[in-house]
């Protein structure tokens, strides 16, 4: 059947539509809604790096959505769709992001609009330098005040640049390397930061699983073992997922999307496998390990499980009523538009939010960021003296004549390092999200579904943060 042609909207715009929805299930006043709704500063700079024999001039963006709490966070995407709305819009989403996994930090959101291929290692890093210039002049880089982190198109080596020009700018600092997060670990960073946002999907959908009464309501039995998945997206937080929920959980993934084309394999693709393939260069229809197609509309296939994990808005008017999967996971941010939204509760597709899905890398930015400011390590102080105690317990036990295997006695006596220390904190931080939007669908049914569930647990978090400080 057609559908009725919609006028879609832009991203602020949806964002805007879905905390208005969650809004008006509050006792929030219209004035305290409208405080915890707009953006609070957005700063726009145009800065000049001679570069191949002339100035090239560059465009960059730092949006501060909410300073309730301090530093704000988010991530600096290098993107030529980088624009002014699309920052303050994914600022509004690390408010409420934060807000819903209970990290202290307010929102903000960073760009570039550049292309990063377009430019050689060299260029590129003086031209992250100049830009990080120009906000730490402003204190929008600054380990207290605001603390980026990677997004699209930036990673471990641009927030490595980025740390180092703020550390020559400020080196009487002693917190100076908290300016950023999502830094190499040799350089401050934190086990597990790389990983983070795609091991929070594998959490959020494991929680999801642990919930009778939702798998019901998505027409799901079971666990994720044998779960048909489709991916779109093979970027770091598309990788880790995927790689992840096959490897871990037993979850199939038959389709990957790729802007090179759509890779399918009703057995499973190995993801590693695809990975590796994807990072030589080599042509994506060359991969052996599945059948490659141009198929635009792989993002409608039959499945258990869809992970939009790329750009947002993929999913839209034009598509919504087209999409047949029982879950969709919200691996990017928005890549569900507000009236999509909308077509896919009337199906009955059951919808895990952004909001709640794609919280693990501030998550993990957060414990690096508590490592920085505490300038020691996790498990330092704890790691030996655990050990010892779980020893005298294995050799206690053994003295009885209970006998365990090798490697049991080696893996339970092991103290926890760092890397276990944050995959348990960012399992416990999902686990305990997930349980607190439902607790609001509890207290009030009518709020339906995760998304307005969760858009209304934060405006009332930030709301009575206000209320607490008098305003």
């Amino acid at each position: 059947m057609t559908q009725p042609s919609q006028k879609e909207l832009n991203f602020r715009q949806s964002v805007e539509l879905m905390f208005n929805r969650a809004a008006s299930f509050t006792d929030v006043s219209p004035k305290m809604i409208e405080k915890i709704r707009v953006c609070n500063a957005t700063y726009t700079v145009r800065f000049g790096v001679k570069l191949r024999g002339e100035v090239h001039t560059f465009t960059g963006y730092r949006a501060v959505h909410s300073e309730h709490r301090e530093p704000v966070k988010g991530g600096i995407r290098y993107s030529l769709d980088v624009n002014q709305d699309e920052v303050e819009a994914l600022a509004a989403l690390m408010t409420f992001k934060t807000a819903l996994v209970e990290v202290p930090f307010g929102g903000s959101k960073g760009g570039l609009c550049i292309n990063p291929k377009e430019w050689n290692e060299e260029e590129l890093e003086r031209i992250t330098r100049r830009f990080t210039f120009e906000l730490a002049r402003r204190d929008l880089i600054h380990p207290s005040l605001n603390v980026p982190a990677p997004d699209m198109g930036t990673g471990e080596r641009e927030m490595a640049w980025m740390m180092d020009e703020y550390r020559r700018l400020n080196n009487t600092n002693i917190d100076n390397i908290a300016c950023v997060t999502g830094k190499p670990v040799h350089l401050g960073g934190i086990e597990g930061r790389t990983e983070a946002t795609g091991r929070g999907v594998q959490y959020a959908l494991q929680e999801f699983f642990r919930h009778a009464d939702d798998k019901k309501k998505a027409g799901l039995r079971g666990e994720l073992d044998g779960k048909k998945v489709v991916i779109q997206g093979l970027g770091n937080v598309g990788y880790h997922a995927a790689k992840f929920l096959s490897e871990e959980d037993g979850a199939k993934v038959t389709t990957v999307i790729e802007r090179g084309g759509v890779i399918r394999n009703a057995k499973g693709i190995n993801i590693e496998e695809l990975y590796q393939h994807m990072k030589s260069g080599e042509p994506l229809k060359e991969f052996s390990g599945g059948e490659w197609s141009d198929n635009k509309n792989a993002l409608e296939e039959k499945c258990d499980i869809l992970i939009p994990a790329a750009m947002e808005g993929v999913i839209n008017v034009e598509n919504a009523h087209k999409i047949k999967a029982k879950v969709i996971i919200e691996a990017a941010n928005g890549p569900v538009t507000a009236k999509a939204d909308k077509i896919l509760r009337d199906k009955g597709i059951f919808i895990i939010p952004d909001l709640y899905a794609n919280a693990g890398g501030v998550t993990v930015s957060y414990f690096e960021w508590v490592k920085n400011i505490g300038h020691i390590r996790f498990g330092r102080l704890q790691r030996r003296n655990q050990e010892g105690k779980q020893r005298a317990l294995m050799e206690a036990l053994n003295d009885k004549g209970i006998k365990f295997s090798k490697k049991f006695k080696q893996d339970y006596i092991d103290g926890a390092d760092e890397i276990d220390l944050v995959r348990a904190g960012l399992d416990d931080t999902m686990r305990a999200s997930y349980g607190n939007i439902k607790a609001a669908l509890e207290e009030k049914p009518e709020l339906e579904d995760m998304r307005t569930a969760a858009f209304y647990t934060v405006i009332e978090d930030i709301a009575l943060h206000y209320r607490s400080i008098g305003l």
